[in-house]
């Protein structure tokens, strides 16, 4: 990196952390106190790394400075960083600091080389900056006057962002897929030619790759698609053995196959991991239009570029405009706009402290389509149009869902899906098809549909403003439009829940809300009101009050859905029989408008039946209940809810029923009881294939790993329940044992910040740094990446921990459940409870057994990631039933000890030494 031909500024900095705190300034650096800290701050800008994080260890939250991590973002956008001192060495390329009191001399250094790279002439990303630059000068960005000096004016004028993106093409349709059938000697050469010549012939990996193929067979008669299960333990290769057999096929079809993911790591993984098997110049000679590989996400994911025109023109202000600017600045070098998962740092929105990256996407579905300034360069469209003609879509579960459902054109709907993760399918179908009348729901829908109010400010537009020119050539269209405007209005507002707590309700749908809640609260029996748990009460024995009020809510939402049913069917004459300003722009966006519209229908409809049926019998193929939503003791959201009692069946429908081929494919799709006898009851049940009388092939196969040698299951019993000191005592300890490398799972996040606020400065004083969810300000996808990046860290989270992430190696050598993940007793879960006993004829336990073993495996799954990895999997839980040993692969030692024992067996694995056996406080667990 160039050296900087200005003198370095004379910035002091700043370092916080458990362990304490580190001042550098002119004098050198040396450990201050909280309060000296904070005033030092207070006195000048100082230069820090990750500044909510810095306010969070000081307890300071109005804390701010020089943060590295803003300056690192305009100096290099879209450009991947961990967020710690040591990441910020390593994407600087300088020393990495041995101990905390040597960070503020890195911070230091860092600033020293950031601003230099604006002086190098080679600076790649220097587009745009001068631009970007003047923006946050007039913010008073902190960075501003540093860098001015540094970043010389262009000689011809930058063109804005909204210039340079380039245009999406509009591509010629493609044909039908050819109908072939793939050979099982091809798919295995295909598979040898993506694991490389010198790889190890796996035989497992191949029989996966041929069963694999099955699912790309001509279909043979209509709703009968070809469907694989496939379960394969962790270190099978399941990527490339399905993407072998994938990359053959849509090679000589010519169509598109759909791999689906219930996480954005795996997303991540699989764009990586699928360029050997669809490479571009393959493509191209096969006359292939773009790329070969497109990753689909739903549109509250990419960068809307009208919303970030409205927040640099003043939409936004103070902070939030900054970070605007900073957004700006990375996606003129963005490879997709994917603004969650994607390439824009994880860590910048939550520089700003509040939720305004998420304003910057098209989270409320007001999309005006061709109607946008920007719409021949949104990501959003260019990423749809992509598809059509790719080889591979890598998406998730949820979007799947939805294109098959809803896709008008044939060319967007998956017809040959690979569910990867395939385990939480049935979760992501009981999402997709749920119905949910809350507030927080209506308010939206009155957004959308009558635009900005009062003094709200935005770039909101109702239905008249973007169909204004439908609105004054056709008369009935505009009836239609300000019959939905008026019937609107009966839908909560801004304010809606103050009005439902001081029982002061206006209008049907508030009165059925504050109805609800008086029901909830008069009814609720968990204990969770003195929690502060979110409180739920069956839709059962309503009063006849709440029926009327229902009534009148019900007849409320049939008066907007009929003028939106209106409109819809006259915007479907205007599309078939178009005036003559209707060209091809106008024409796309009234096909977006009128699909938007028989959404919004669907939502509205469901909403309608969930009604009709509160004062009658329920219906058996539904659970519907009322519910409170609370977090720590806080209201904020009311509402009614229905769910399938099998979503499977309108996931039969809705995908299956249209696709040629689907695989589901896992390391714990089936049971793992289930599958030690051959038994596959549990996941063709959950595929949804018996709703359409198909027979899925079935496959399994082991993981190769050694788990006898490298893993160790150990369910200590002398840690009392509901002990948070004896627990917070457990989970320090073993993090020592172990040297870091922790993974720590809980149940309840009350628990993991009591456990986290007792042990982090413990442990940090050790030199081994704690991180949790919902405590540091940094979002998950980060944490992971802190926590994979120090083989010293430990990282505490709940729920999005125990699946998806993927730390192979030393970084991850210890998991820690704090207690057995038992399901949550909701009505949801009783009802299928239930309906499970009366279907096979054995008892709820059996259900809920199923549901925790899978949990115990997906967690498990976390320690040995490849045939290298070794560790311990530690339960905190003497109440561990012996029959959910199964979830455990079969030769896994099990052992049942005190906390003692487990922690001279975690040390002694750390050490390499045996770990030492105590015959008086152990027992090896037998298998039932």
């Amino acid at each position: 990196m160039a050296a900087s031909s200005l003198p370095s500024p004379p910035l002091a900095a700043i370092h916080a952390s458990h362990s304490g705190c580190w001042l550098r300034d002119l004098a050198g650096t040396r450990p201050v106190g909280k309060g000296e800290a904070i005033m030092a701050a207070a006195d000048t800008p100082l230069l820090m790394l990750n500044a909510p994080l810095v306010a969070s260890r000081l307890g300071y939250p109005d804390l701010s400075g020089l943060d590295l991590l803003e300056l690192f973002a305009f100096i290099h956008p879209a450009r991947f960083m961990v967020p710690t001192p040591k990441g910020l060495a390593q994407a600087l390329e300088l020393t990495e600091p041995a101990s905390d009191d040597a960070v503020p001399e890195l911070l230091q250094a860092a600033a020293d080389a950031l601003l230099a790279a604006c002086e190098d002439p080679a600076w790649p990303e220097r587009e745009g900056a001068w631009s970007a630059l003047q923006s946050l000068v007039r913010l008073r960005w902190p960075w501003a006057g540093l860098l001015t000096p540094r970043i010389a004016q262009p000689q011809r004028a930058e063109r804005w962002l909204f210039s340079r993106l380039p245009e999406w093409e509009e591509a010629p349709e493609r044909p039908q897929p050819a109908q072939i059938v793939l050979q099982d000697d091809a798919i295995t050469a295909r598979l040898a030619e993506l694991t490389g010549s010198g790889a190890e012939a796996r035989p497992a990996q191949q029989a996966y790759a041929r069963a694999a193929g099955g699912m790309f067979a001509p279909r043979g008669s209509q709703r009968q698609p070809h469907m694989v299960l496939a379960q394969a333990g962790t270190g099978t290769g399941k990527t490339f053995g399905y993407l072998a057999p994938a990359s053959l096929w849509a090679e000589q079809s010519g169509g598109t196959v759909w791999v689906s993911t219930y996480t954005k790591a795996l997303q991540r993984q699989l764009r990586r991991e699928s360029r050997a098997a669809f490479p571009p110049e393959r493509a191209a000679q096969a006359g292939r239009i773009g790329p070969p590989v497109v990753v689909r996400k739903g549109r509250e994911n990419y960068l809307c570029l009208l919303n970030l025109e409205d927040a640099l023109q003043g939409g936004f202000t103070g902070r939030p405009a900054i970070m605007a600017q900073l957004v700006a600045r990375w996606a003129a070098y963005s490879q997709d706009g994917d603004m969650i998962g994607g390439d824009l740092p994880g860590w910048l929105g939550t520089l700003f402290r509040k939720r305004g990256i998420t304003a910057l996407t098209d989270q409320r579905g007001e999309c005006v389509y061709a109607g946008c300034p920007h719409f021949r360069k949104c990501f959003i469209e260019r990423a749809a149009r992509a598809s059509a003609g790719a080889e591979l879509v890598i998406a998730n579960h949820a979007l799947v869902m939805i294109n098959a459902a809803r896709a008008r054109e044939p060319a967007q709907r998956p017809t040959r899906i690979v569910f990867d993760e395939g385990h939480h399918v049935f979760e992501a179908a009981d999402s997709t098809f749920a119905a949910a009348l809350t507030g927080a729901e209506t308010v939206e829908l009155r957004r959308w549909v009558i635009g900005p109010e009062g003094n709200q400010r935005g770039r909101r537009r109702g239905l008249a403003a973007r169909l204004a020119d439908v609105a004054s050539y056709d008369d009935e269209g505009a009836r239609a439009i300000a019959d939905a405007r008026e019937a609107a209005s009966a839908l909560p507002g801004d304010g809606w829940l103050a009005r439902v707590v001081e029982g002061a309700p206006f209008g049907p749908l508030e009165d059925l809300l504050a109805e609800t809640r008086e029901l909830v609260l008069a009814r609720d029996e968990s204990g969770g009101q003195e929690a502060g748990y979110g409180l739920e009460t069956e839709a059962a024995q309503l009063g006849g009050s709440f029926i009327e009020v229902a009534g009148r809510a019900q007849e409320a939402l049939e008066a907007l859905r009929q003028p939106l049913m209106r409109l819809a069917l006259r915007l479907e004459a205007l599309i078939e029989d178009g005036p003559d300003w209707l060209d091809g722009p106008a024409r796309a966006r009234i096909e977006g408008a009128r699909g938007a519209i028989g959404w919004r229908t669907d939502l509205i409809g469901g909403w309608i039946a969930l009604l009709a049926r509160l004062g009658g019998p329920g219906d058996p193929e539904f659970v519907d209940w009322l519910a409170l939503e609370r977090s720590e003791g806080r209201e904020w959201d009311i509402g009614l809810h229905r769910r399938y009692l099998d979503p499977m069946k309108p996931f039969a429908e809705a995908v299956l029923a249209g696709a040629h081929g689907v695989m589901m494919t896992s390391a714990t799709l089936s049971d793992g009881a289930e599958t030690a006898s051959g038994d596959w009851t549990s996941a063709v049940e959950r595929s949804g294939a018996p709703h359409l009388g198909v027979r899925p092939q079935v496959f399994a196969a082991a993981s190769p790993f050694d788990y006898a040698r490298n893993a160790e299951v150990l369910i200590v019993t002398d840690v009392p329940k509901g002990d948070i000191p004896a627990l917070a005592n457990a989970y320090g300890r073993l993090i020592e044992a172990s040297g870091g490398g922790a993974l720590g799972l809980f149940t309840a996040i009350r628990r993991l910040r009591a456990v986290y606020g007792r042990i982090a400065d413990r442990l940090a004083r050790g030199g081994l740094p704690l991180f949790a969810q919902h405590v540091d300000p940094i979002d998950t996808g980060t944490l992971v990446d802190i926590f994979r990046d120090d083989p010293r860290a430990s990282l505490l989270g709940t729920d999005a921990l125990r699946d998806g992430v993927d730390v192979p190696g030393h970084s991850l050598r210890l998991v820690v459940m704090e207690q057995v993940p038992w399901p949550k007793p909701s009505i949801l879960h009783r009802a299928r409870r239930l309906a499970h006993a009366e279907k096979f004829g054995s008892g709820g336990q059996a259900h809920d057994d199923r549901i925790i073993r899978a949990r115990l495996a997906q967690a498990f799954g976390r320690l040995i990631r490849t045939g290298t990895d070794k560790g311990h999997f530690v339960v905190l839980s003497s109440a561990f039933p012996s029959r959910l040993l199964t979830a455990f692969p079969p030769d896994t030692p099990v052992r049942r000890v005190t906390l003692d024992a487990a922690l001279q067996s975690v040390a002694g694995s750390v050490s390499g030494a045996e770990g030492a056996r105590a015959p008086q406080d152990q027992t090896d667990e037998t298998r039932p």
